[in-house]
């Protein structure tokens, strides 16, 4: 390797208090459905940041709202509420997804959280009768939350990138991890679709969680989702046709 040859990208976690037994993920990708449900959670269930993943060697965004920056991935929690929300603005590559992965487990192992929940949505070409959720979950945690809740497996296909690096370190430990995905349309955000995640975690954890503001919340920050999209269509331009699910 040459000296000039670019180094991998070093992620570090930041956070003020331990995370809660639930840790619920929502990344910058397809539709933006999974990063507008946790955005949605965070806003609903009034959670506050309590720290944030730098990304070193990775082109950064730094989104600002009336004039105040943030970092691009950010924590949340509150104190009487055992659900930490980690919210990734930032396009992860599928390259650095398990550098990634890793950084987030090393922050959560030998603490209390038990289960890694992702929300994600994925473009394949779809049906009304598709227009649900459904799970790609390791066994201990679909028989700890699955069982007796509607909600069915996804078919066959493989996972990648961060997804397939959260699932894999589920496999091989204790850690339940469950992926929640739907179909999603072009448009960003695709509402509908993150209704229908906000609609699935609620339930399965019993949140309580009203999903019906999503529309006038994604409404009010739609222009901030259509300039984040724009920036995700060109860093995706060189990945290859997406094949996660069949």
């Amino acid at each position: 390797m040459s000296a000039d040859a670019p180094s991998a990208p070093d992620f570090s976690v930041t956070h003020a208090d331990e995370p809660s037994s639930l840790l619920v993920v929502g990344f910058s990708a397809f539709g933006l459905a999974g990063l507008t449900a946790v955005d949605f959670l965070v806003d609903h269930l009034d959670l506050e940041q309590q720290g944030h993943v730098t990304a070193e060697g990775l082109p950064v965004i730094t989104p600002f709202t009336d004039g105040r920056p943030r970092h691009p991935v950010r924590i949340y929690s509150r104190d009487d509420l055992d659900i930490t929300v980690l919210v990734a603005e930032l396009f992860v590559p599928t390259a650095v997804g398990g550098p990634f992965a890793d950084a987030v487990l090393d922050w959560t192992e030998g603490s209390s959280v038990e289960e890694v929940v992702v929300l994600a949505g994925v473009p394949v070409p779809h049906g009304p009768d598709a227009h649900r959720t459904f799970y790609v979950a390791t066994d201990d945690y679909r028989e700890r939350r699955l069982a007796g809740e509607d909600v069915p497996p996804m078919g066959t296909g493989f996972l990648d990138g961060v997804n397939a690096a959260l699932m894999v370190r589920g496999l091989d430990s204790p850690l339940g991890v469950c992926l929640y995905v739907t179909p999603v349309h072009a448009q960003a955000p695709d509402v509908d679709a993150a209704i229908r995640l906000v609609d699935t975690v609620g339930d399965v954890y019993d949140l309580g969680i009203d999903s019906s503001p999503l529309t006038s919340f994604a409404e009010r920050v739609r222009q901030y989702y259509a300039d984040l999209a724009a920036r995700m269509d060109t860093q995706e331009a060189d990945v290859p046709e997406d094949r996660m699910y069949m």
